[in-house]
């Protein structure tokens, strides 16, 4: 790694010794957004790129220099931008992506991780086809109300323990991050970040109860798919000799009982964090306007984002106190699976800053204005790129179409048939690749480190083409056409 990151880092560094310093300022941000080429993004591919081939052709290498990898591609952009657009506009930019976005997503992720990890659901669980559809359905209803990622991280232990006896289980841990890591969550604000953004621009809370009977299909779906492809692998591990009670010949079944039950508190209390960000602003003027700490230039850090960062690492070193040590040993946790999610996501943060640059700036001159374009547009960046700046971009896009009725927002009113091709397309297709939604990472790492051999990067793909665009391509027909 030294032998790459070295010549990189002194090329870059020289060409930012000799940047002047421009100071920006809103003039200078909108010029920049005008003027960032495409070709701007090759750092972001290149970081695409490395984690799905890396892990293919240096698995070893790989999981020793991630973070290496990613921090050059994060120098490998945000250098020459400082050496063309300026020092200071660069450090806007990383402090925005950085401070704004990376650091309150990282610690949400840690929470639910760290909390959910207290909650053990002890018994005898044997994943035959009907207690893993089961287990897939109660994530799946959980995730609207706990969000994706406290579902995923509180039922995926249980779903690979269930399932340790089987050799075919890839199947189980694929239509998981479908169905609980992803759409499950649409149902509410509390579900995935980008309905949270659309709460705070003035989405009433229960209006996305209107994406449930999309969800439905979507459910009918995929439960029926799965549930036949389980069936024939279970078949398959019948036919091989193996037996759901495989290495339990001297042991009594036990009853189904829940240990760590005290954390559902704490997840409570992630929740309060998450729903108080956006609720003291409209309710507290001390935290109106975003107020907050100025960091630099346009920059300021919210109170109200403090607020919740506060109660989310309060819940999870509560967690971790009040949690006996057997608890999370029965889970097998370790800090390996939200270690990996840290060190990728600060790369793909820092070098998807031009990909959001030139949408947000280019995205109202696409010509997008029927639904199912909107469906397909939000859904595609989605899958690549953080879905709520997206979601955000489009929701944008939306409100200055000019709509007499629908649902006002403060970015104008958009129609409820709009707004239900949006949402459906951020919360859904998060599920096409590995990096279109946190928990899908988080979900795959776990599974690993269970010596579960997961897809790679194109691996998945193959499943999400085979199995979700297909469904993707129905909702179109049946409700956004």
């Amino acid at each position: 790694m030294k032998k790459i990151f070295k010549p990189v880092f002194s090329t870059l560094l020289f060409l930012l010794m000799s940047t002047p310093i421009i100071f920006a300022n809103d003039a200078t941000h909108e010029l920049i957004g005008a003027a960032l080429p495409v070709w701007s993004i090759i750092p972001f591919v290149g970081m695409l790129l490395s984690i799905a081939v890396l892990p293919l052709i240096k698995p070893h290498w790989w999981e020793k220099n991630m973070l290496g990898v990613a921090l050059t591609w994060s120098l490998i952009f945000i250098i020459p931008f400082a050496a063309i657009y300026g020092l200071s506009e660069a450090l806007f930019r990383l402090l925005e992506s950085v401070l704004m976005d990376y650091i309150p997503f990282i610690v949400l992720l840690l929470g639910l991780f760290i909390v959910a990890g207290g909650i053990v659901l002890k018994g005898t669980l044997i994943g035959t086809t009907k207690v893993n559809a089961i287990l897939l359905l109660i994530g799946t209803l959980l995730a609207s109300w706990i969000g994706t990622t406290g579902a995923a991280m509180l039922m995926i232990r249980p779903v690979i323990r269930a399932n340790s006896w089987r050799k075919h289980k890839v199947h189980v841990i694929v239509f998981f991050i479908f169905l609980v890591a992803n759409i499950g969550g649409c149902l509410t604000p509390l579900g995935d970040p980008p309905l949270f953004m659309g709460f705070q621009r003035g989405v009433p809370f229960t209006w996305t109860f209107h994406l449930f009977p999309i969800l439905l299909v979507n459910m009918i779906i995929l439960f029926l798919l799965f549930i036949l492809i389980d069936r024939y692998f279970y078949k398959k591990e019948l036919a091989e000799g193996r037996t759901p009670h495989d290495g339990q010949e001297h042991s009594e079944k036990e009853p189904i009982r829940i240990e760590g039950v005290h954390n559902i508190i704490f997840i409570a209390l992630i929740i309060m964090g998450v729903i108080a960000n956006g609720m003291l602003p409209k309710t507290f003027s001390f935290f109106a306007n975003n107020a907050g700490i100025p960091i630099y230039d346009e920059i300021v850090f919210p109170y109200a984002t403090m607020v919740e960062i506060i109660l989310i690492l309060t819940a999870a070193y509560l967690s971790l106190k009040t949690t006996s040590k057997s608890t999370r040993e029965l889970n097998e946790f370790t800090f390996a699976p939200i270690a990996e999610v840290a060190k990728l996501f600060i790369g793909i943060f820092i070098t998807m800053i031009p990909a959001l640059i030139i949408l947000k700036t280019h995205g109202a001159e696409l010509g997008i204005d029927h639904p199912w374009q909107m469906f397909w547009a939000t859904g595609i960046l989605s899958s690549f790129l953080d879905n709520t700046p997206t979601y955000l971009v489009f929701l944008q896009t939306a409100g200055a179409l000019g709509t007499a009725q629908g649902i006002a927002t403060s970015v104008g009113t958009v129609s409820q048939i709009m707004l239900e091709a949006i949402s459906a397309g951020a919360v859904f297709m998060g599920a096409n690749t590995y990096i279109g939604n946190a928990p899908n990472f988080m979900v795959k790492s776990i599974a690993e480190e269970n010596k579960i051999k997961m897809p790679s990067f194109f691996g998945y793909m193959g499943w999400s083409c085979a199995i979700l665009i297909p469904t993707f391509i129905l909702d179109m027909i049946l409700f956004f056409w």
